[in-house]
């Protein structure tokens, strides 16, 4: 019974995926410091207030909040994408450009077939 967890854990998937959680995790500090204490205090500087959650209250329905929640995520996936996803891309890129392009493939039966077909063609004609 050991012996079948051990393979398990053991598989490249389940190691690949519990370290994307844990740098996830760890980087989810990192992106909401930039928001809270960068990009919404830069929001302040233009707005005048760096949470919406008081603003447009009617009753019981906060309309403010739900726009500093929208705006936050979109601040996070602004940050995530120009600050995690478009670095990666270029770094991928640049490896992708030293590396020689891949060989051809080898031509299949088919077309060693059709080609040898073409080639007693052509004898045959001149």
């Amino acid at each position: 019974m050991f012996e079948g967890f051990k393979k398990f854990v053991m598989r490249g998937n389940v190691i690949d995926l519990a370290v994307g959680v844990v740098i996830g995790t760890a980087f989810s500090a990192v992106v909401n410091s930039l928001v809270n204490d960068i990009l919404m205090a830069i929001v302040a500087t233009l707005v005048g207030q760096p949470d919406f959650s008081d603003v447009l209250v009617f009753g019981a329905v906060r309309l403010g909040a739900f726009i500093t929640t929208i705006v936050n995520f979109l601040l996070i996936s602004a940050a995530l994408y120009f600050l995690v996803v478009v670095p990666i891309n270029k770094l991928s890129e640049f490896t992708r450009r030293n590396e020689p392009p891949p060989a051809p493939p080898a031509p299949s039966a088919e077309e060693k077939l059709l080609t040898e077909i073409r080639d007693l063609l052509r004898q045959n004609i001149t």
